[in-house]
Order: structure tokens, then C-alpha cells, then sequence
């Protein structure tokens, strides 16, 4: 009997010891079995935070200038079909169960079985339906790093990195040189390489110097200048050509998403050989870019009574950006700004909520159902420990956790709640995928019932 997606995205899951396995030599066998040698530009995208903001806005730019475009991105927050998607629509089920099925039937051949973590036959998979669907270019996220990613084992036409700060310390070093050194990675010879880190770590660039990548910086090889309501992108160089973009702001919130759109609108000058695209399709791309989880703000209505703000910052440096959303997005009326909140327990904790401290009226607090996930009460003690005197509760998932938080915000009787509602009160959902993707799936359910 077949498997359905579910069965699987389990089956895979078991098939290597270790859920985390770096190293490229299982996937490289896993490529020459399955002949995955394609010929369209691939473009590689890494880096601490950005990653997901840059590959959409370079996935919306090459399909509004008419490209078949495929994107892989990491991780998803409702369904493993988010990860794989072309010309913006998501794998269905049986194109996933099919490529998932062509991966497997290679490692199980050829005498010697390969074992397989899940990023790994994901990657594979994707690549194997990409090149089964006609593409033009492919958008490609980095999971985990760069240099031992799977993602890497294929050649990119362009390299990025967005930004580099300390996350995944346990795989990738415990400074930003060690982390530097594992992003650059993706760097080739000869190859573009956009780095859009403002002060790049020397470890990076000593790399792509030592490998003769073409290294293309913010700031220096590449830069903007934002004004109210505009910004202008702009470029003079061999490798990114002579341009010159005055823009409307891109429709990703947030000051950083202009370092993100200019990293990908050096990717998309560093290619225009190759693909040619038109101003106007990069401007109607940036306004049109959508992206769930980063900064997106659902309006109250009938199934959501309070003004939400989902994000997944899950670091320091995301914390800060977030921070300085919310400082921007400010009522000048009296508000009431509510925090549901949740991590994993390996993730920088006390540095995440150092910068989000003075934001918040009041923390909803919550576990998460994972092996790496922080209790509950763990996370109320350090947000005390940093800020006493903060109104902190505690539950057992951030679905809980939100829809307290909408029942204390609507209580009109300040006997019945620690905080009462006004019509600019927001819940703010953030520190990981899986704390947005349990609320999401809480007003996915509201608005089917």
C-alpha cells in the first residue's frame, strides 16, 4: 500500500540516528544516483536571519519577469507543502509522496543503502520535483549553516549571505568568525557572492578572497537609501552592472527587509545575464511579496478579536528587529502591547528577551511540544530574573497561552484580569516557528468553524 504524505514525512524521519547530520558526501552519492545535474541557476541563500524574507522577494521578482520559478525554503509553520513551491503554488501531496518515493528508491539501490536525515531526502526531493516541473531558476534556503547544508552539495550561479550573528552555536562556533567561516560555505569561484552583513565578519571574506569568489558587499559594492515612502537601490560595478532603482518600499515590514532587498536585488543584477529582468517587474514584485511569520499583522475581525502581530524571531538579532517594529508601530494613544511567547531551550533565552523586555505590558507564556523545547515556567523565571515586576502567566502551548490572552483583553472587570482592552491593544506571537505555526493553527480552526 502507498504512503500518504504523512506516513512519509514519519517514515523519513526514522531514517537516520540523528536529526541534525552535517556533511555533504551522503547527499552528493544521493545526487549521482538520482542524476540531479541541473543546467537552470540556482540561487543559494544563507545567513542568521533574512534568509526566508530575501528568498521570497527573489521568488515574487523572477515570476512577476515571467520565469517558471521554483523556491525551497525551511521550515514551514502548517504544512510540510510550504517548503516546496512553483511559480508561488505548493507541492501537492502527490507530487511530494512521488519525489519523496523517486529518493527513496535510489538510496535503497545500488548495493549500499545510504542513511538519510529528513532535511536531507527533503532537499533531494525538492530538487527532484523542480527538475521534473520545467523550471527557469530555482531559489534555494539554506537550512542549517552553509558549508555541510544539503542544500550546498548543488552549484549556485550566485551565492548570498544575509547577515551573519550567533545562533545554532552548537554545530556552527560560538563566534561570529566560527559562524562566518560556516556561511561562507556556500561561496564558489568565480561565482557572485552577495554578502549583506554591514560589518562582515573577516573570517567570511578571507574565504571567498581564498577561494576567488566574486564578493559583492553592502554599503561598498552595493547600497540604498530610504526616504518616507521611497527607496533607492543602487549599484556601480563589473559583476552588478550600473543601476540605479528608485523604489516604493518593499511591502515586508521593517527597516532590516531593505537590507534583504538589496541583497536580492544584487543577486538579480549579478544575473541579469542570464535573467533578464526589467525595473517594473521589480517593483511590482516588492509591493506584491508576501511572507507568513515575519512581522505579519492580522487585523481583528469576528474570529480574531484582538490585532495580532506574528513573528518567528527566535535570536538576539531577531529580537532586536522585532523590538524595533514594535517601538515604530507605536500608537500615540494609550495601548496595551501583550507578549505570547515560547522557545526552544538550546536558543539564546535571556538575549531574546533582553531586547523585547521593555515592549511588552504583560507575557503569556508557554512550552513547546518538542524534545528541545523550554517549559513554561523556565521562561517565566528569566523574563522575572531580567524585568521583575513584569505581569507573567504561564500555559501549556502558545495556543492556550493566545486564547487567554484575547479572553483577559476583552475582560472589562480589571478584578477578573491583569490588563484591560483598548481598541490599540495587540498580541505579539513570537521566539520560534513553532510557537507562530501553534497559533496559526488556532485561527486556521476559528475561521473554518
Amino acid at each position: 500500500m502507498s504512503k500518504d504524505l504523512q506516513a512519509w514525512l514519519t517514515y523519513i524521519e526514522g531514517l537516520h540516528p540523528k536529526s541534525i547530520a552535517m556533511g555533504l558526501d551522503r547527499v552528493k552519492i544521493m545526487i549521482d544516483r538520482l542524476q540531479l545535474h541541473p543546467t537552470f541557476p540556482i540561487v543559494t541563500v544563507a545567513g542568521t536571519n533574512g534568509k526566508g524574507s530575501t528568498c521570497a522577494m527573489l521568488s515574487q521578482i523572477y515570476l512577476n519577469a515571467g520565469y517558471q520559478v521554483a523556491c525551497y525554503s525551511s521550515p514551514h509553520l502548517m504544512r510540510y507543502n510550504e517548503r516546496v513551491r512553483v511559480n508561488g503554488i505548493e507541492a501537492t501531496d502527490h507530487e511530494l509522496c512521488t519525489a519523496f518515493a523517486a529518493v527513496d528508491s535510489a538510496r535503497l539501490s545500488a548495493g549500499a543503502v545510504i542513511e538519510l536525515t529528513y532535511f536531507e531526502v527533503g532537499t533531494l526531493a525538492a530538487m527532484w520535483h523542480f527538475m521534473q516541473s520545467g523550471i527557469d531558476v530555482a531559489i534555494m534556503e539554506i537550512g542549517l549553516g552553509g558549508r555541510l547544508d544539503a542544500v550546498n552539495a548543488f552549484e549556485p550561479s550566485c551565492a548570498i549571505v544575509t547577515n551573519v550573528d550567533l545562533d545554532h552555536q552548537d554545530f556552527l562556533g560560538d563566534t561570529r568568525e566560527e559562524i562566518a567561516y560556516e556561511k561562507a560555505g556556500v561561496f564558489r569561484t568565480s561565482v557572485p557572492a552577495i554578502c549583506g552583513d554591514e560589518h562582515p565578519p573577516k573570517s567570511l571574506i578571507d574565504y571567498a578572497n581564498s577561494i576567488k569568489a566574486e564578493l559583492k558587499y553592502l554599503h561598498q559594492d552595493f547600497d540604498f537609501i530610504c526616504s518616507d515612502n521611497h527607496w533607492r537601490f543602487f549599484a556601480d560595478d563589473e559583476v552588478l552592472g550600473h543601476v540605479n532603482y528608485m523604489l516604493p518600499l518593499p511591502a515586508l515590514t521593517g527597516p532590516y527587509q531593505l537590507n534583504n532587498a538589496s541583497c536580492a536585488l544584487a543577486a538579480v543584477s549579478a544575473l541579469q545575464v542570464k535573467l533578464p529582468v526589467a525595473p517594473t517587474a521589480i517593483m511590482t514584485a516588492l509591493q506584491e511579496v508576501k511572507l507568513a511569520g515575519r512581522f505579519q499583522m492580522i487585523p481583528a475581525s469576528n474570529t480574531n478579536p484582538v490585532p495580532l502581530i506574528l513573528d518567528v524571531a527566535h535570536n538576539p538579532h531577531a529580537a532586536q528587529a522585532l523590538a524595533g517594529n514594535l517601538h515604530n508601530c507605536k500608537s500615540s494613544k494609550p495601548a496595551k502591547t501583550v507578549a505570547v511567547f515560547a522557545m526552544l531551550a538550546d536558543k539564546d533565552v535571556k538575549g531574546v528577551v533582553s531586547a523585547l523586555a521593555d515592549e511588552f505590558d504583560a507575557w503569556y507564556v508557554a512550552g513547546i511540544d518538542h524534545v528541545r523545547g523550554a517549559l513554561a515556567q523556565d521562561l517565566a523565571n528569566i523574563i522575572l530574573a531580567l524585568h521583575p515586576g513584569a505581569q507573567v502567566k504561564t500555559f501549556i502551548d502558545a495556543a492556550q497561552a493566545y486564547q487567554q490572552a484575547c479572553l483577559d483583553l476583552k475582560a472589562t472587570n480589571t478584578t477578573e484580569s491583569c490588563i484591560q482592552m483598548d481598541e490599540n491593544d495587540k498580541i505579539v506571537v513570537f521566539g520560534s516557528f513553532y510557537t507562530v505555526s501553534n497559533v496559526m493553527q488556532v485561527l486556521y480552526a476559528q475561521s473554518k468553524s
